[in-house]
């Protein structure tokens, strides 16, 4: 290994440490948000006295479900070179981890685990769920409005093909694998 080629790999790597801490950063102040704000204004309470046990069920898919979000915050420093917040985007396409399964995996476990948190905490006033029903239409349209024509034009072709592959909310049951040209 030359020695400019030693200097670039380690300039490239500390890029990518400090861009997956950055988007680290930026997923801990949305889970902060979200645990902090949310709850709160759902009526959550963690007071469960007299609650059917079977609900403590649900805390299954509300792990695994931010344990996902978390992962693709990672995947979007580590792989992608950037942060989910559009001003700091991934200068990569991720097609890694769980967006091998489907194309908005972060969304998908984000509404896994409060959906295991409204069963676990059973409140499921009319106004919340309509709530939660036009947030569910938001996020849709922003996703099919601004998310994917803003990756179409800065990935192009790649995007494409990771788009007529992997379906936007509901997983494939195989990983897909991107062909080794990309």
């Amino acid at each position: 290994m030359t020695r400019a080629h030693s200097e670039n790999y380690r300039v490239e790597r500390r890029a990518q440490f400090l861009t997956t801490m950055a988007s680290l950063v930026v997923g801990a102040a949305f889970f902060t948000l979200w645990f902090w704000l949310l709850p709160g204004w759902l009526g959550f309470r963690v007071e469960t006295a007299g609650a059917a046990r079977w609900r403590w069920l649900a805390a299954i898919p509300s792990v695994l479900g931010f344990t996902v979000a978390l992962r693709c915050i990672w995947d979007f420093g580590w792989s992608g070179r950037g942060t989910p917040v559009p001003v700091i985007p991934p200068q990569r396409l991720v097609v890694v981890g769980f967006y091998r399964y489907v194309r908005n995996p972060m969304y998908v476990g984000f509404a896994a685990g409060w959906i295991g948190l409204w069963i676990i905490f059973g409140h499921a006033s009319l106004a919340a769920i309509v709530v939660v029903a036009a947030v569910a239409i938001g996020v849709h349209l922003f996703v099919v409005f601004y998310e994917e024509p803003t990756l179409r034009g800065k990935f192009g072709s790649a995007y494409d093909e990771y788009r007529s592959n992997v379906r936007r909310w509901w997983p494939r049951v195989r990983a897909w694998n991107q062909p080794s040209s990309q």
